[in-house]
């Protein structure tokens, strides 16, 4: 089996959603006073987010393509709905990825506390539910409110808590922003995908709200992410440089309002995950020099 279908199926553009809530929670434990980050941690911590990452893409790609919502996609065509890959092997990746994750997080939970686990073993049913099994919510609009919720804050309050052992405010406070720009990129994906998605019967919010104002809504989730890098810099002053990042967004947003459909929008969905990196390693490094 060529190696590259397993680098397709893990979609190395979404890892920025994984990578970034890690690195800004990490940077968080420098505005926690007597707090100090200890590099392991950090590095488990990625691994979990990383593995989490891969393991959700590889069940939504079987998850979609055992119910044939992958057979006409305007995006980059999928293992099982391409028929590259047998459904089974990709579900099996998705198992063996979240058991990198869990034997990540089973570490930290040993050094940290039990409590761990218990979040680790939601984030994971989580990540299977969002399009696996019988009722996967992600097919009822409720798909932005997991990635804000796992990709966003428990992500990046958890990489500060698995240093300070205690839920940190400005953690709660930046993990807002690596929240929205998260769910500004599964948006964008969602709206190219409204065409397809509607027909096959997943009802995306994109579906749900329809296309003007999903645009709409893309647009504000980026605003908002501004305003929320500024609340972050009244108690970590340097955090306003990630707003170089959000910048970036500048263009896909013109786009977006424009109209731009179908192929035109893997365009602006790539430089909306550019603008998710950068504006995220951007407050993670202005948290730390703060």
């Amino acid at each position: 089996m060529d190696f590259s279908h397993w680098v397709q199926g893990a979609r190395l553009r979404t890892l920025p959603a994984a990578v970034v809530p890690v690195a800004v929670g990490t940077a968080a434990v420098t505005q926690v006073e007597g707090a100090s980050i200890t590099w392991w941690r950090a590095g488990a911590a990625m691994v979990v987010s990383l593995a989490l990452q891969v393991a959700t893409n590889f069940v939504n790609d079987y998850a979609d393509g055992d119910r044939g919502t992958d057979s006409n996609r305007l995006g980059p065509p999928r293992l099982v709905g391409a028929g590259a890959v047998s459904s089974q092997d990709v579900k099996t990746a998705a198992l063996i990825s979240f058991g990198v994750a869990g034997l990540a997080g089973l570490l930290l939970a040993w050094v940290v506390g039990p409590e761990l686990i218990v979040v680790g073993a939601v984030s994971m049913a989580a990540g299977w539910a969002y399009t696996g099994g019988p009722n996967p919510y992600g097919y009822y609009g409720l798909g932005e409110v997991f990635v804000f919720v796992f990709f966003g804050v428990v992500a990046t309050v958890g990489s500060t808590y698995v240093h300070t052992e205690s839920i940190s405010s400005f953690g709660l406070l930046a993990s807002v922003p690596v929240g929205l720009l998260a769910v500004a990129l599964l948006v964008i994906n969602n709206l190219r995908d409204i065409p397809t998605d509607q027909p096959a019967g997943k009802r995306t919010l994109a579906v749900r709200m329809g296309d003007r104002p999903t645009r709409l809504f893309y647009v504000g989730l980026l605003v908002a992410v501004a305003g929320f890098i500024i609340l972050c810099s009244l108690s970590a002053s340097m955090s306003f440089i990630a707003l170089v990042g959000v910048l970036l967004a500048a263009e896909p947003a013109r786009s977006v309002l424009g109209g731009a459909a179908g192929r035109d929008l893997i365009t602006a969905l790539a430089m909306t995950g550019r603008t998710q990196l950068v504006a995220g390693l951007l407050l993670a490094v202005g948290i730390s020099l703060s």
